[in-house]
């Protein structure tokens, strides 16, 4: 089974292309989703994260999403530490995904396959790439955070024209090219593999 990365810098509409590829009954594995759940639900995980970040990670037995983000987008060593700790759960996790996965090929979609090295474990990598301005707008919209806010978290991320000169394909995603016809013939040529 062919196994496909999908990755851009954030705001650029990973979810959405990702979507469109689910229409056409193509499995998805969403990373931050995963490594959300694990980080709530694994337990050794969870004092690992504790031990970095102090109890307050966790609230109500829940956890603190913003309390974290706040925490890891300023500080890069505790990013860094962070992703350490929760990269190799998310990666165990993803192999067993895809072994129960029947279908011609599927998709991993995560924002830094590069920056983690994780690249190298899947066959073809896509990049979704849009506009500075409309993923600054994406974001703030979607997250309810300051420009500032969204420009820190990208800060934290590779350079978006490295990332894309490092992909096999590449979504334009700004309002304005239609993803539905560039979806339907990426999905064409990855059904030829």
């Amino acid at each position: 089974m062919l196994k496909v990365g999908i990755t851009g810098g954030i705001g650029s509409g990973k979810s959405t292309v990702c979507q469109v590829f689910e229409t056409l009954g193509i499995p998805v594995l969403y990373a931050d989703t995963v490594a959300k759940n694990l980080m709530q639900k694994d337990p050794i995980l969870r004092q690992n994260i504790i031990a970095l970040l102090g109890k307050e990670a966790y609230t109500q037995n829940r956890l603190n999403t913003a309390f974290i983000s706040q925490k890891v987008f300023a500080d890069k060593e505790k990013l860094a530490a962070l992703n350490a700790i929760t990269h190799p759960a998310v990666t165990a996790y993803s192999y067993k995904w895809i072994e129960r996965q029947n279908s011609p090929y599927i998709l991993k979609e995560a924002a830094l396959f590069y920056e983690s090295g994780t690249h190298n474990q899947v066959d073809v990598m896509i990049g979704v790439s849009a506009t500075l301005p409309v993923r600054i707008a994406r974001t703030m919209q979607r997250d309810n955070i300051s420009e500032e806010a969204v420009l820190a978290r990208m800060s934290k991320q590779m350079n978006e024209d490295e990332k894309m000169s490092r992909c096999d394909y590449i979504i334009l995603n700004n309002n304005n090219s239609p993803i539905i016809d560039q979806v339907l013939a990426l999905h064409q040529k990855l059904m030829l593999r």
